[in-house]
């Protein structure tokens, strides 16, 4: 999990929330009183009346199904339920409240925006390293277009993260886009747009194709690993077991409550992923969107190194958790890129980056209300998930966070 930690409220008070592309709500913990919740890393926020968001509010209207929740009197607050593909769901009420966000020349912003209370939490662990998610994908109700409507920013997110020391930024807008070196596909303008896809594309695995069909591609930094369709996970197994058999390195069976399936022992214990990643090619997508459009995966982008110093294969079946013939790209295979997600030219990009450093603006950054600086490095950090348990046991993780909300 790789969450940023942002100030909301008056007074403000730090919450870290999970940085996630595959939702649109944002949304904390909350004591309203809470029914279920985890224990997170700080006090559940706690709202007051005066901040519940009406039922009538063009927000609300666009979040959720009226005919769910029905709305007679502009004075009921404004409910909604998210559920998740792993059967998690958060049900709360719509706030609002001020959200403080340090931009790039170092001074603060204060806006009021609208996110969730959620006071139940379902299929939740008893204690959590988040408080809450930052709900990044497109839509009226989501944080980045609030900010767009109210004139502060462009409709541009980026993130990089690192995956070696679980650090990275993220930034809201576009001064910190580079003017070169990006590549960019066109979003896809199918069923999927809600989510951040560039579109189609087929999968090599080294120089050899897995499949010959082309396969729809998610991008959701929520998502812990990289799920693919049954047909494409089945042939890289196919290949992994071929190549392997010819080394030193020895599958092992797979335990009754492991959470990855597919896991390798060596002659000594690993004790990072540049000792493995001669063992393994890399993944490579071809986009049919864009000119020669590739986002190549190295090994240290689908592998996990296990307190053991065993290694497991980071990419999971798709079907599995009901995501047929798409593909998702977790936070694994993000590592080491900048990825940027532009609904102001309907454009993904994406270029390798070091991601432990924000980069310099270019230019002067104080043009117009929108490009004045307003970016910020609220730092990514890590929920220490990049190792897995000794013994793996069955957890609620985010597996496919493709979510129906209303």
């Amino acid at each position: 999990v790789y969450y940023v930690s942002i100030d909301i409220g008056n007074p403000p008070k730090p919450y870290f929330l999970h940085v996630d592309t595959g939702s649109d709500l944002t949304w904390l913990q909350c004591d309203a009183p809470c029914r279920s919740c985890s224990k997170g890393p700080h006090p559940f926020y706690r709202p007051t009346k005066n901040k519940l968001v009406s039922c009538k509010d063009p927000l609300c209207i666009s979040l959720k199904s009226l005919r769910s929740y029905p709305c007679d009197d502009p004075t009921q607050q404004c409910d909604y339920e998210i559920e998740y593909a792993d059967h998690g769901s958060s049900l709360g009420v719509l706030v609002r409240d001020s959200f403080h966000i340090r931009i790039t020349n170092g001074s603060l912003i204060h806006r009021h925006l609208a996110f969730g209370c959620g006071y139940d939490q379902q299929g939740s662990q008893a204690t959590s390293t988040t408080d809450g998610i930052l709900g990044l994908r497109n839509s009226d109700s989501g944080i980045v277009s609030q900010f767009w409507n109210q004139g502060v920013i462009r409709n541009v997110i980026g993130h990089c993260i690192d995956g070696q020391l679980g650090r990275g930024y993220l930034f809201l807008g576009d001064d910190l886009v580079p003017s070169s070196g990006m590549t960019w596909v066109p979003m896809t303008q199918s069923y999927l747009r809600k989510y951040y896809s560039p579109g189609c594309a087929n999968i090599l695995f080294g120089r050899d194709v897995l499949s010959d069909r082309y396969f729809d591609v998610i991008f959701d930094s929520g998502t812990s690993f990289t799920y693919f369709t049954s047909l494409a996970y089945q042939a890289l197994i196919s290949r992994l077991r071929k190549d392997l058999a010819k080394t030193s390195l020895k599958e092992l069976p797979i335990g009754p409550h492991s959470t990855l399936p597919l896991c390798w022992r060596g002659t000594k214990a690993f004790k990072s992923l540049s000792e493995i990643k001669g063992y393994f090619k890399p993944l490579v997508m071809n986009f049919k969107n864009g000119k020669r459009a590739r986002f190549e995966i190295s090994p240290e982008g689908f592998l996990i190194i296990t307190s053991q110093g065993n290694v497991c294969l980071g990419i999971l079946n798709g079907s599995e958790v009901g995501l047929l013939d798409h593909i998702l790209i977790g936070d694994i295979s993000l590592h080491g890129y900048l990825v940027v997600y532009d609904n102001e030219n309907h454009q993904i990009g994406w270029v390798p980056q070091n991601c432990n450093r924000l980069p310099k603006l270019e230019g002067n950054g104080f043009g117009d209300l929108f490009s004045r600086p307003y970016a910020s490095d609220m730092g990514i950090f890590s929920g220490d998930q990049l190792q897995c348990p000794a013994t793996p046991t069955r957890e609620r993780s985010n597996t496919s966070r493709r979510k129906s909300e209303g």
